[in-house]
């Protein structure tokens, strides 16, 4: 460079110096300093500035042919990294677009808590939505902890009777060990929620009043371990539950200072007699090979499954419909000879394809009424356990499991009945009060009914 310069000059040869002009000459020299001290302590900036054009380039061309731009290696990024640090540059990097596609579930799944959130975001005009975040984040944390209870109960001895077989139910029922405890589970979990009064189970006498600290409108009646029966055999079992509002006229308010606390608390158990229309929410959560668990508040039915991963109930039943008519029939026919002639010829019908579908069904039966209604909501059919010679009322309770399993199969587009009336509509006279009980698909229930009319 310098010889060039010094041909420019007019100095001939490179190696003849005396004839160049000095200022030519100087200034030559002058520029070569500058050139080599630019290279010197330059080289990284340009090195950084040519790979951020570069990286504009390649970005601004996959923008145009719709492609993806690839990332650089792990080698690549960490050499440009070295080499940012290295020369003080400060890129700023464009935040990515965003997606006019759903959020994918495994990203932001639609957890129980959020779904009531957002139920009561959506409806305002509804108070008890509000309310009813509280009393579903108590059960959900319960259920969480019965399912634990139940996968776990043959290695932590937890099967078995209670007390070795001495302990019995207001039914006359022997209690399992995880009947006790699961009722303990369920009852706390309720109580500390601050918006339960009362709180009705099927292992309890009667009611319990909840104390005033943390009492709050509402009432909840629940079977909390429904299939224990079963228990010991791993077979598939539930918690059963179902929630009223107390009336406003009459609300359940208990003051030791006024009056007799047992005439009070009686005022408050009234509240727990309410037709099941009068539920302001139902559900229960089966425990199987998954822990599910199906909720209505009176807006349709949705399913949610506990992720292990995560420890939340994930929703992945939306919007739940039974078939209008299904193919399978679910009743316990070693009752077969104990049923009223009508039944028995509305089953006989269904076996050998008499029925108005024309088609034969199939028998399930589990013995689990969580497990047996889950099943026929989810692949239609319909699923009896009615009235006999030797239980006229049947066995199931109308509080704390009839009640509840209609309101979520008529929300689901179902039908629940005695057979001569609508199960909703039955206002309990005991609290333990049992009834017949049949639901399903609505076509299917709905031809056993006009059996029973037709008598």
């Amino acid at each position: 460079l310098a010889s060039h310069l010094f041909r420019l000059g007019g100095g001939g040869v490179c190696c003849d110096i005396c004839s160049v002009d000095p200022f030519v000459f100087l200034v030559s020299l002058f520029l070569v300093c500058v050139i080599f001290i630019f290279f010197r302590f330059w080289k990284c900036r340009l090195v950084a500035l040519c790979s951020f054009v570069c990286d504009i380039v390649r970005e601004m061309m996959g923008f145009v042919s719709g492609g993806a731009v690839a990332l650089r290696t792990s080698a690549q990024r960490a050499v440009c990294s070295r080499t940012m640090r290295s020369a003080g540059v400060v890129r700023m990097v464009q935040a990515p677009a965003k997606s006019s596609t759903a959020v994918h579930s495994d990203v932001s799944p639609m957890t129980l808590t959020r779904y009531m959130i957002e139920e009561s975001n959506q409806n305002l005009d509804k108070e008890h939505l509000v309310d009813l975040q509280g009393i579903m984040s108590g059960i959900q944390v319960a259920c969480k902890k019965i399912s634990s209870l139940v996968s776990r109960a043959g290695i932590t001895n937890l099967t078995g009777l209670e007390e070795g077989g001495g302990s019995v139910n207001v039914q006359g029922e022997e209690q399992k060990k995880l009947d006790v405890l699961s009722n303990e589970v369920l009852k706390n979990s309720l109580r500390f929620s601050g918006k339960m009064g009362v709180i009705a189970s099927e292992e309890e006498d009667e009611p319990v009043v909840v104390d005033e600290v943390a009492s709050g409108n509402y009432v909840c009646v629940f079977d909390p371990l429904d299939g224990s029966s079963n228990i010991d055999a791993a077979v598939a079992t539930g918690t059963i539950f179902g929630i009223f509002a107390e009336d406003n006229e009459q609300p359940c308010l208990i003051d030791d200072d006024e009056g007799d606390l047992d005439a009070q608390k009686a005022a408050c158990l009234v509240q727990t007699m309410q037709p099941g229309k009068n539920l302001v929410a139902a559900g229960y959560c089966m425990y199987s090979s998954s822990c599910m668990l199906v909720l209505t508040t009176g807006h349709g039915v949705n399913g949610f499954t506990l992720d292990p991963q995560i420890g939340e109930f994930v929703l992945t039943h939306p919007n739940i419909q039974i078939p209008s008519r299904g193919k399978i029939y679910s009743f316990n026919e070693a009752n077969y000879p104990d049923w009223d002639p009508t039944l028995q010829k509305f089953v006989d019908s269904l076996k050998d394809g008499s029925n108005n579908s024309g088609a034969k069904y199939s028998s399930r039966y589990i013995g689990s009424l969580v497990a047996d209604v889950h099943r026929t909501l989810l692949y239609g059919g319909i699923f009896g356990y009615p009235g006999d010679a030797k239980n006229m009322n049947g066995k199931l309770r109308l509080l704390y499991e009839c009640a509840p399993m209609s309101m979520l199969l008529e929300e689901a587009g179902g039908m629940a009945t005695t057979g001569r009336e609508r199960v909703l509509d039955v206002m309990p006279t005991a609290v333990h009060q049992r009834l017949p009980l049949i639901l399903g698909s609505k076509e299917d229930v709905q031809e056993l009914v006009d059996l029973y009319k037709a008598e």
